[in-house]
């Protein structure tokens, strides 16, 4: 893209919104596909309201081969040209955007709500033109024709404790032609509750939005408030961010490589790496006295310090679970059973990959080497790097042996970090130039802010009114870039292995549900 079509930025920093080109939207549309087709990814594409009947869309490019974040805006009515039919990664956003702001992306090819909820604000429904009015609440799904083509419905009320979500195959006999994913069902509305603020209660949201990426996105919330105030986080503190946010990494890989082990009834791994994700978990108990790391990433810095003796501890365990985290997952390279359902099972090319968007480990079980930590550093991951895992297969196998790549060189990282901890403060001083009324950030500016949490990039953008109060806070979680990715993995699979394949995603539905 030209230099002058759009405002570029670094991970975590901040801008005046006037700064971001308003362009027509044909000029919008072909920057938005060129800097894509240029190696780009769509990291989110969101619309506040700029009238009664008009939006204002800005799109957030993530360019990892540069580093940088570039964004741009466009102003709509109540239709426009769709972008999915050039640009797949647009697919959902533009639901999204329909359902929230009653706009219809003209040529969509399936364009239906993905969280059931009323528009945020009148206007004449987009899904009235399909000569279907929806309504919360009620669907319709893609259907095949032809001899003995069936459905199979699954959910959304799951044997297990999980959220709700509905998966509906298209299968002749065994064989699976097409997977529609529909989540939505406990919309919570968290991206509205952040409206004002931010708030005491705002943290708490970030914690709890996706429960087991509470450091993830505790963080990408931190780095978005630093940039809106000015602060700047302390060594110590960014040290133990980082720290923090590869244990949860581990905790989460080691529990979804016993989870894979259970989806194919090999106990012993199963067993033995259920136990010791909950050692992983103390850990961050240890740092934090959470076992989910909530408390510890604090705008500014961190909520806890770690005193010699702790760090100790922390040493000790983390080798002690690596050793025997080795001893078990390598039980699933070496057993055949194992293998032979692993491998070749819900492939997905690169290509596929690349035109979804997908992110973090799916993407790089693919081969691309898509990691924020690496391509967007922040914080700790500006002066100590952790190497990209990747595997070429794109399979179930894939998306296992990344995690556990990822996993052993998670612990070098803490370990390194933990032995050369740096001395000082854990948290910086609010400048109460910019918040004489305690919350008030810099006004009428944006930040974006991107997290490699340990499902893929996370995403954050706030823009604050010319109160300094957020007027938009936008959260793109790693799994909506990538439930997609588990639809398309199906595709020609067995229906037997649909447990097996949506395990080796492990996408979160609440995360989803904003």
């Amino acid at each position: 893209m030209a230099a002058t079509t759009h405002l570029s930025l670094q991970n975590g920093e901040a801008a005046k919104i006037e700064e971001v080109p308003h362009l027509g939207f044909d000029e919008f549309r072909e920057a938005v596909l060129s800097g894509i087709q240029a190696g780009a990814r769509l990291s989110a594409l969101f619309g506040r309201p700029s009238t009664k009947d008009a939006l204002e869309l800005f799109s957030v490019l993530a360019h990892g081969r540069t580093g940088e974040v570039s964004i741009l805006a466009t102003e709509v009515g109540r239709s426009y040209p769709a972008l999915t039919p050039d640009c797949a990664t647009a697919h959902w956003f533009e639901r999204e955007i329909a359902e929230e702001w009653a706009v219809r992306p003209e040529g969509h090819p399936w364009l239906k709500p993905i969280r059931f909820h009323r528009p945020y604000r009148p206007g004449p429904s987009p899904w009235a033109t399909e000569g279907h009015e929806i309504v919360p609440g009620s669907t319709r799904f893609f259907q095949l024709d032809g001899e003995e083509v069936h459905e199979v419905a699954v959910g959304p009320v799951h044997a297990g404790i999980i959220e709700p979500g509905h998966f509906r195959f298209q299968c002749h006999g065994e064989k699976v032609f097409h997977l529609e994913i529909s989540l939505g069902y406990q919309h919570r509305g968290v991206e509205r509750a952040l409206m004002v603020g931010p708030t005491k209660r705002s943290l708490h949201y970030m914690e709890t939005l996706a429960g087991d990426t509470s450091v993830g996105h505790a963080t990408a919330y931190a780095q978005v408030i630093e940039a809106l105030d000015g602060s700047s986080v302390p060594p110590r503190a960014q040290a133990l961010r980082g720290i923090a946010l590869e244990l949860e990494r581990c905790a989460n890989h080691v529990g979804d490589l016993g989870a894979l082990a259970n989806d194919v009834g090999y106990l012993p791994s199963a067993a033995f790496c259920g136990r010791i994700r909950g050692d992983f978990l103390n850990l961050s108990a240890l740092l934090s006295g959470n076992r989910f790391g909530r408390g510890m990433v604090r705008p500014g810095g961190v909520g806890f310090d770690v005193d010699t003796p702790r760090l100790a501890t922390l040493l000790e365990r983390i080798e002690i679970a690596l050793v025997e985290a080795t001893e078990a997952v390598n039980l699933l390279w070496s057993t055949q059973s194992v293998l032979a359902r692993f491998e070749n099972t819900g492939a997905l090319s690169r290509e596929v990959c690349e035109d979804l968007g997908l992110v973090g480990v799916a993407a790089r079980a693919s081969g691309l080497e898509r990691d924020a930590r690496q391509e967007f550093p922040a914080g700790i991951y500006r002066f100590s790097q952790v190497p990209i895992s990747t595997w070429q297969t794109g399979d179930v196998f894939a998306r296992a042996y990344v995690r556990w790549l990822e996993m052993q060189r998670s612990v070098t990282f803490v370990r390194d970090q933990a032995r050369a901890l740096p001395p000082g403060a854990i948290r910086a001083p609010v400048d109460k130039s910019l918040r004489p009324d305690g919350d008030r950030l810099a006004p009428d500016s944006i930040a974006v802010s991107l997290v490699e949490g340990w499902r893929g990039e996370i995403c954050h953008v706030a823009l604050t009114g010319e109160q300094g109060r957020f007027s938009v806070y936008k959260i793109v979680d790693p799994s909506f870039h990538n439930w997609m990715g588990l639809a398309m993995a199906l595709r020609g699979e067995q229906i037997s292995d649909f447990p097996l394949c949506n395990k080796s995603f492990n996408l979160s539905y609440s995360g989803h549900d904003l």
